[in-house]
């Protein structure tokens, strides 16, 4: 069983096996198309001044990287999920928990950053283990277990939180977090790249050579491809799954991190429709609902370009309501592709 990610051999001969590879190749690198014609157009309608074109200024290219950030890794983890046919819709609420969980752990209970970063991101990962664990084990719907998890989160965050947002503040003294904490607010390399960003790319980096490289990833594809051929082969699915869903439970944990960090604040209504926009990433991104298709890389691609087709619309003084309008209607059209994508 390969990994999907990686290019398939060239085909036997004859012309219909090399159309056939050709066409495989464009839906596989679909992310990476349209990311391009969505740079391109922001470019060509881009607001000038004084000449220059503002979408291209540093400023603006740095602050889509850090706008897309949390949605990213929130994508990320989504991905392991999708890739085995699953779905996981709390992570908006997880991103919640852990935003609040952040605040409350240093301002009210006074405990150093470390800390409250390993307590929460294995918040994140427990959690996301019980979702995995209700699929794998109790054989409930995937889109049940994390409709209620959804719910569960929310939740818990209301109640950790006392229903309010916890505001963080930074100094030495009794209700202050540590100074160390803001520096998820800041930019480095001459304060132009966001901190941000740079955990985005990390996070990234990590995931590609994961999937590339691990027997993991193989089981992801082929539980994904055919569950029960998967089985039959002598591959772990229930593990697999739970680790698929603890993977989506950190990722989301760590955007709930940078939230807290970038908004100097952790609230129980943080992260909500997070889910979707991640999962639209996803799913730009080329990667199939029903599992067995799609890379990590190409989630990047999807997630960078929501934020410049984002970040085009602002620029232009798009209305918000037609924005909506015209990001739904990229979302459909690359669900659409997949639908035309020939069967391996």
């Amino acid at each position: 069983m390969s990994n999907q990610t990686e290019l398939p051999p060239a085909p036997a001969g004859g012309e219909p096996n090399r159309r056939a590879a050709t066409v495989e190749n464009l839906f596989r690198f679909q992310s990476f198309f349209g990311l391009i014609a969505v740079f391109l157009a922001a470019v060509i309608f881009s607001p000038r001044n004084d000449g220059e074109i503002l979408f291209l200024t540093s400023d603006n290219l740095f602050n889509i990287a850090r706008a897309v950030s949390e949605i990213g890794i929130i994508a990320i983890g989504l991905t392991f999920v999708i890739l085995i046919g699953g779905i996981d819709l709390s992570v908006g609420s997880v991103l919640g928990l852990a935003a609040v969980g952040s605040a409350v752990l240093m301002v009210r209970d006074g405990h150093g950053v470390w800390l409250t970063v390993v307590l929460v991101l294995l918040a994140g990962v427990v959690f996301g283990m019980l979702q995995g664990s209700a699929v794998a084990l109790l054989g409930v719907q995937a889109f049940i277990v994390t409709l209620a998890g959804l719910q569960i989160a929310r939740g818990l965050a209301r109640m950790w939180s006392g229903g309010e947002t916890v505001q963080i503040s930074y100094g030495e003294g009794e209700g202050q977090a540590p100074m160390l904490f803001s520096l998820l607010g800041e930019r480095t390399f001459g304060g132009v790249v966001p901190i941000p960003a740079l955990i985005f790319a990390a996070v990234a980096v990590v995931a590609v050579l994961f999937l590339r490289s691990s027997a993991y990833s193989r089981h992801l594809y082929a539980i994904g491809g055919n569950e029960k051929a998967a089985r039959l082969s002598g591959v772990p699915v229930n593990r697999t799954k739970i680790i698929a869903f603890a993977i989506a439970g950190f990722c989301a944990a760590l955007a709930g991190i940078v939230h807290a960090g970038q908004l100097n604040a952790g609230s129980p209504n943080d992260g909500t429709a997070y889910e979707l926009d991640g999962i639209a990433a996803v799913v730009v991104g080329g990667t199939s609902l029903a599992g067995g298709r799609g890379s990590v890389i190409g989630t990047i691609a999807g997630a960078l370009l929501l934020g410049i087709l984002n970040n085009m619309l602002s620029l232009n003084s798009v209305n918000e309501d037609l924005q909506l309008l015209i990001k739904g209607l990229v979302i459909v059209a690359a669900a659409a592709l997949q639908r035309l994508r020939p069967a391996s």
